[in-house]
């Protein structure tokens, strides 16, 4: 298990999203924000997440050779940019953080992107990764069916928007973990 100290000393040294984006190589960079511009947040989301009233920590292990992640951690920059004041994103290299990145296997692989939601006391509080519901939905349907996708095709607008919700949805179910929890009802008196 991660402490609380391993897990804030991580999200510190973390980068913030553009400069995460900026320590890519130059054609990495372009599919990062290209993939960006084709997010959007939608109003009810906006609203959802603007009223967050908890200080949420993400922290992503990812890498930005990593297909997975260019099609799903920009999504969580456009997330903190809704309400900066309670969501704080911070990303780390996986293969440069494999103290962190080992104890979180997933399907006994060091799978990208792996998204952790802290408290404002760096307290775990959830684990998602390497895809959301829709993103696992969509692949299954390319591999699984009849027909596969070339490599490279864009993601369709309905995926992107699909794969938004399910982070949202957890998001707000880490939101509302906290806002419950009595040691933080406590401590902000409501």
């Amino acid at each position: 298990m991660l402490s609380n100290d391993i897990l804030r000393s991580k999200f510190q040294s973390g980068y913030a999203y553009d400069d995460y984006v900026a320590s890519g190589t130059p054609d990495q960079q372009t599919k990062w924000r290209d993939f960006h511009a084709r997010v959007a947040i939608t109003p009810a989301q906006r609203t959802l997440l603007g009223g967050f009233t908890r200080q949420v920590n993400i922290l992503i292990v990812s890498g930005t050779w990593c297909g997975d992640c260019v099609q799903q951690v920009p999504m969580f920059d456009h997330i903190e940019r809704a309400n900066p004041g309670k969501i704080t994103l911070r990303i780390v290299d996986r293969d440069k953080n494999l103290d962190l990145a080992e104890p979180l296997a997933i399907c006994s692989g060091l799978r990208v992107p792996t998204v952790i939601f802290l408290n404002e006391d760096f307290d775990f509080c959830s684990l998602m990764g390497d895809r959301s519901l829709a993103r696992y939905r969509a692949i299954a349907a390319a591999k699984l069916g009849a027909s596969c996708p070339l490599p490279g095709a864009p993601v369709p607008a309905d995926e992107i928007a699909s794969t938004l919700q399910d982070w949202v949805n957890e998001l707000e179910r880490v939101q509302l973990m906290l806002r419950l929890s009595p040691k933080l009802r406590e401590r902000h008196a409501d």
